[in-house]
Parts: C-alpha cells; sequence; structure tokens
C-alpha cells in the first residue's frame, strides 16, 4: 500500500533567526510603547513658554478692603519658534484689570472664559525657542476684599521654576491668620509669623515662596484681618 502520510520538512533557521525568535519580544514592544508615551505627554506639556521667575505684590490699600493695586514680574523663556503674542489672565472678586498696564506687548483682545479674563498681547516681534522676555504687569482691583477672610490664588499652567508671592495689608489692619492652600491636591498648612513683617511705614507684608511649584495647582494665599 502507498503510504499517504507525507512528512514536511521545516528548513533550519540560522543561528541569528534562532536568536530574533528567542527575544522577548512583548517586553521589548511594551517598553517602547511606555518610551513614546512619555514622549507625547512631555510634548503636550511643553507649552509655548515656561517660567523661569515669577514675582508678584498684592497691596492692599485701605482698611476697607475697596481700593488694591496688583503687579507682577515674570521671566520667561519660549519653547516653541515664530512666537507672536502673549496671553496674559487674571481673576477674582470685584473689579479686576483695572488700568492695565504691560511693559511688553500691547494689549490686542481681551475676553472671559470660566472665571478667568483673558489679555492677548501683541508682542510687536518675533520670538523664537530659547529666547528670554521679561513682562511687568501691573492693574488695579476695586471692591475685591470686603470680607475678614481674603484670599489671593496663583495658577501654575505653565513649568515654572519659582513663585515668590506677597501682599502687603494697611497699618491699621494687619494679617492675623495666615495659611497656604494646593486646591488641587486638598492640602493646607499655617504659615507662621517669620512670614510677617512690619514696613518702615507701618504696613504689613507677608511673603510666601517656593522652587518648582506643581504642574497645574492652584496657591491659595488665605488670611483673617
Amino acid at each position: 500500500m502507498r503510504d499517504n502520510n507525507h512528512r514536511v520538512k521545516i528548513p533550519k533557521l540560522p543561528g541569528w533567526g534562532t536568536m530574533i525568535l528567542d527575544l522577548p519580544w512583548i517586553d521589548i514592544l511594551t517598553e517602547l510603547w511606555k518610551i513614546g508615551w512619555k514622549v507625547i505627554r512631555g510634548m503636550a506639556n511643553e507649552g509655548v513658554y515656561e517660567t523661569l521667575e515669577y514675582d508678584s505684590t498684592l497691596e492692599i490699600q485701605n482698611r476697607k478692603g475697596t481700593r488694591a493695586t496688583f503687579s507682577k514680574r515674570k521671566k520667561i523663556r519660549y519653547l516653541q519658534d515664530n512666537i507672536i503674542a502673549y496671553q496674559d489672565y487674571g481673576w477674582g472678586d470685584g473689579e479686576i484689570l483695572l488700568n492695565y498696564h504691560s511693559s511688553r506687548g500691547k494689549a490686542v483682545d481681551l475676553y472671559r472664559s470660566g472665571y478667568k479674563t483673558y489679555i492677548l498681547l501683541s508682542l510687536r516681534e518675533v520670538k523664537n525657542r530659547g529666547d528670554v522676555d521679561e513682562f511687568n504687569i501691573q492693574w488695579n482691583i476695586r471692591d475685591g476684599f470686603l470680607t475678614e477672610d481674603g484670599y489671593w490664588a496663583t495658577d501654575i499652567s505653565q513649568r515654572t521654576k519659582r513663585i515668590k508671592v506677597n501682599v502687603i495689608f494697611p497699618k491699621s489692619r494687619p494679617p492675623l491668620k495666615l495659611s497656604i492652600e494646593e486646591s488641587n491636591r486638598k492640602r493646607t498648612r499655617l504659615l507662621g509669623p517669620e512670614v510677617k513683617i512690619k514696613l518702615p511705614d507701618g504696613r504689613w507684608c507677608i511673603t510666601w515662596e517656593t522652587k518648582k511649584p506643581k504642574l497645574y495647582e492652584i496657591y491659595v494665599l488665605r488670611w483673617i484681618w
């Protein structure tokens, strides 16, 4: 009888072929996916610029809290090419952004989105990756601090190396209790008397600062006065 069983010969792979099959491809692909995801996340979080230095001062000008001035100095480094505008924003109680002034750029648009009001500053020149710029910005606030418990918030919307926040109170109404709150992480800690000094003219100044603040965190300086 004819043997209907056919034997199929599988050609022997050369040494390098066997080595490839022996590699842990699933582990390799998993690691490559992790690396690629980190790169994508890094690019998404890079933004248009990073903040090298941020110093701000809120001055409450009378004991009723009806008049105040806010000023800030922001030193930034651009992270992309062909940047022609800078976007500033503000929020708070009362009337804000009165008599708005910036040392750099020209305000060409103002609009509200959610609880923030945005100001678009035309730079009137082209900035490229690696360029460093500095903005000195100031505005007035009316009827913003009418209650005994006040606050001032700093939003970290770009990668930031350092922030410093000052609040100046009138000499006849010093702050009695101070705390700093990380809004998103829901953490609050009391601040001691070392953050408060009496200025030569009798006014009171509190200062809080930190290095490498958390991205997308909102730091809220609260007081009772």
